[in-house]
């Protein structure tokens, strides 16, 4: 299966790398992993059998949850490489929460097969984001949805 080389997840603090979603140290999480794909983003995903909705169909909370992980990676992603940095550079990127989340459910999703989001990132605001994503199954758009993120407020931090 393809795969992200370079993700933005690699490089969140410990303390910061627990979303059920996409962080990098929740062995019972999804372990979603953003990185770019040119000037887009993109999270490759294989669900399990656990996330079958109905068999043979994707359980819509986990497509949900592909995309709110892949808005606030892809959010984090855009905004360190603003600031002058990559994925890999040593520098600790910007943390993003979701702020906002829309989904649309456009076909059912096929189970066992490899997920694709792809986002399409916008500033709003120095500290909001708006990222776009469309989720691909065997090339047929199933979802997409819009995530509006924003940095991640001090209180949320130790």
């Amino acid at each position: 299966m393809e795969e992200v080389k370079k993700a933005i997840q690699d490089d969140y603090p410990d303390d910061f790398a627990w979303c059920h979603g996409c962080g990098r140290l929740n062995e019972k999480g999804h372990q979603f992993r953003t990185g770019w794909d040119g000037e887009r983003t993109i999270t490759i995903y294989e669900p399990k059998k656990e996330h079958m909705a109905m068999p043979g169909f994707v359980y819509g909370g986990l497509i949900a949850s592909l995309i709110d992980c892949h808005g606030t990676g892809s959010a984090a992603i855009a905004l360190h490489r603003k600031n002058g940095h990559e994925i890999g550079s040593g520098e600790e990127p910007p943390r993003f929460v979701t702020a906002s989340l829309h989904v649309d459910f456009l076909k059912p999703t096929p189970a066992e097969t490899p997920l694709k989001a792809y986002g399409y990132i916008q500033e709003i605001h120095p500290k909001k984001w708006k990222v776009e994503t469309e989720v691909y199954a065997n090339d047929q758009m199933c979802a997409k949805g819009e995530v509006v993120a924003v940095v991640m407020p001090d209180t949320f931090k130790k």
